[in-house]
């Protein structure tokens, strides 16, 4: 087997269907962009179905070895994901990949954080996620062998792992039931060959993310506070990707991939000081 063989075999989508939630911009985009590349069919769904046409429009202008598909997809409520669900059934008779990225978020101070903070971004978050999955489980059964399994990728954060909370308190708790649901749901889709696991990235530069990566200062500011002094870039989420959906990831379910130059493993102050201080 030659070189380029050898790593065709470990990493290309060739054949596979995807739906990627979210996929219009930040992480979703690169996770949409590096699934065309390898390959797949991806379909990208979110509440701005133009703007997801408009994605799909530039990935297919690549001449990459896949092709996108934008639609219109609201995971924020029942009647949303079963409409969703339904698309992707018109779309494809089966689905090998399933990028749960749509995602919400809100800021406020302890004292004032409304309710209405916790209702939106846990339907999208948590609900939404579950929900779609549960309602394209027979389209990932359809696809998945002991061979190939059918794929699941959730998105979750630094934030789920480290009791980092910066005002975003629903968001920081969406994200810790987003990795503790990945595996339970790993645990009970496995004897289905269906794999579930979640990236936990850190800061990227992102829409969601924009107060912290504004300008140079602040991106400066937030670089400097990751043990490994950078900003995420679309290649640490897309070649993480490539491993969870392609041959690698075929044995591994259940895992939370940090994707966060460290801070996950940040732990405040030390328990006595070295001689290096």
């Amino acid at each position: 087997m030659t070189g380029a063989a050898y790593f065709e075999s470990l990493f290309s989508l060739s054949g596979r269907t995807a739906l990627v939630t979210g996929g219009a911009t930040g992480i979703g985009r690169i996770i949409a962009e590096a699934l065309v590349r390898a390959g797949a069919s991806v379909l990208i769904a979110s509440r701005k179905g133009e703007a997801c046409a408009a994605v799909a429009e530039e990935l297919n202008a690549l001449g990459a070895a896949g092709r996108a598909e934008g639609m219109a997809g609201d995971v924020g409520g029942e009647a949303g994901v079963q409409a969703l669900a339904a698309g992707v059934g018109e779309r494809a008779a089966r689905l090998d990949i399933l990028v749960n990225n749509a995602g919400r978020s809100w800021g406020a101070p302890l004292g004032s954080f409304p309710f209405k903070g916790w209702e939106g971004v846990m339907s999208v978050n948590v609900a939404g996620l579950f929900s779609l999955t549960q309602a394209l489980l027979p389209m990932l059964e359809a696809a998945a062998t002991a061979e190939h399994p059918a794929r699941v990728v959730n998105l979750g954060s630094v934030m789920g792992t480290q009791p980092m909370g910066n005002r975003a308190y629903s968001y920081a708790a969406s994200k810790a039931a987003v990795h503790h649901l990945t595996r339970i749901l790993a645990q009970e889709l496995a004897g289905r060959h269906i794999t579930v696991n979640a990236f936990a990235p850190g800061p990227f530069e992102s829409r969601m993310m924009a107060f912290a990566t504004a300008d140079a200062e602040a991106r400066a500011r937030t670089a400097a506070g990751v043990p490994m002094g950078r900003l995420g870039r679309a290649e640490d989420i897309a070649a993480a990707l490539l491993f969870l959906c392609g041959r690698g990831g075929s044995y591994t379910t259940g895992a939370i991939l940090p994707i966060d130059g460290g801070k996950h493993v940040m732990t405040g102050h030390r328990y006595y000081l070295d001689e290096e201080g």
